[in-house]
């Protein structure tokens, strides 16, 4: 018997706090992208880099965030990242989003890319393994690149990888100019989530995750 593959898999989740507003439409993949790629968060750069993230990986992406910028754009990264990563587990594991520790079933689950922008050359690697956990070297303490501060972009993926309960490392090879850094991150980030979730047949036929545990619960006092 052929493994069945997942139907297209695609999420909407919105987030409302005191300090922002943000929804998330998100098509793994990539139902109607390019052009269902509109992101809108009131920051450009942070709109450029999400967008890149999603071109490349080739996933379609519609968000939208209203927050406090006359405090400044952190609050807007952290929570545009947490949006995109609630949206990634619910497309990945259900309405439930899965528990934290467990590994989301039926896709490769690793995935990892390294993209070259000109004098730039970033690598990203992404584990679905149900694990919260980011690590990136190389862009923090970076000059700001259009008035952007680069760790606006490590909050973001910090948040990514919380709410996604995905793993993910981030490492500068190479590169001076820190939009072409930030830009190679992005793209990096696009393509090596892609990786990671793309059907897996023998995952799929196997009726479980890649996963030599199984589904883990882990518990927080």
């Amino acid at each position: 018997m052929t493994p069945q593959l997942p139907p297209p898999r695609a999420a909407e989740v919105s987030r409302q706090t005191g300090e922002t507003s943000v929804a998330v439409t998100l098509a793994l993949d990539g139902q109607g992208a390019p052009d269902g790629i509109a992101v809108d968060s009131g920051v450009p750069f942070l709109d450029h880099l999400l967008t890149a993230a999603a071109r490349h990986g080739r996933f379609g992406l519609r968000m939208r965030v209203r927050g406090d910028l006359c405090r400044g754009a952190h609050h807007t990264a952290e929570d545009a990242g947490l949006g995109l990563g609630e949206a990634v587990r619910v497309a990945l594991c259900g309405a439930g989003g899965g528990a934290v520790g467990d590994a989301a079933p039926g896709v490769a689950r690793f995935g990892d890319a390294t993209v070259p922008m000109d004098d730039a050359l970033v690598m990203a690697a992404v584990d679905l393994g149900g694990r919260p956990f980011f690590a990136a070297a190389g862009i923090a303490g970076r000059e700001a690149a259009g008035g952007f501060e680069p760790a606006l972009f490590l909050e973001l993926c910090r948040a990514l990888a919380t709410a996604g309960h995905l793993g993910l490392h981030l490492r500068v090879l190479a590169g001076d100019d820190t939009h072409h850094v930030l830009e190679a991150a992005a793209k990096s980030l696009g393509v090596a989530l892609r990786r990671a979730w793309a059907p897996d047949p023998a995952a799929c036929g196997a009726g479980g995750p890649v996963s030599t545990k199984g589904p883990v619960r882990m518990q927080v006092r």
